[in-house]
């Protein structure tokens, strides 16, 4: 009886997150492109400070997320069939290793060094080399968690229409 709450819970949690990634790739970002260099440094520290702070909603949904999905992971082993027990523990290791580890490795390393840098005081060669240094690798990388944590959404819709 629990399994198919927990499940629940946990596709949304992991679709809030999907969404919250393709907003990044499909907007944010976008739009942040066409700014001038100390622009894209500024909102984007900007942005990033309000996760940086452990925004309360932010944070629940993130780590809610990792937590609820391990959970129905834990659960499904007994509850599903074969399909559906390989789907969740394919969901659990494309999560972790397509969208949290390289945010973990990647993603917050490149948001620190954009939180470590003095703005203001930044020539205009310097924003730039900031941001060339910045932007490609962290675009690209959340494409890729993106594309992951749709993955994970779809399996786990999947599993729901399997209980």
């Amino acid at each position: 009886m629990l399994f198919p709450i927990i499940l629940a819970l946990s596709t949304l949690l992991c679709a809030l997150v999907a969404g919250f990634l393709f907003a990044f790739a499909v907007v944010i970002m976008p739009g942040l492109k066409q700014s001038k260099d100390i622009e894209f440094l500024r909102v984007f520290r900007l942005i990033d400070g309000v996760i940086q702070n452990k925004q309360f909603f932010f944070m629940l949904v993130w780590m809610g997320s990792i937590f609820m999905l391990l959970i129905a992971t834990v659960l499904g082993s007994d509850s599903l069939g074969l399909l559906g027990q390989s789907l969740i523990f394919a969901a659990l290791a494309i999560y972790i290793l397509g969208v949290q580890l390289p945010t973990m490795l990647i993603n917050v390393p490149l948001n620190n060094f954009i939180q470590s840098l003095d703005i203001e005081d930044l020539t205009d060669v310097a924003s730039k080399v900031a941001r060339r240094n910045f932007e490609p690798r962290w675009v690209c990388w959340n494409k890729i968690r993106t594309v992951f944590a749709v993955m994970v959404t779809a399996i786990l819709l999947f599993l729901l229409a399997l209980v």
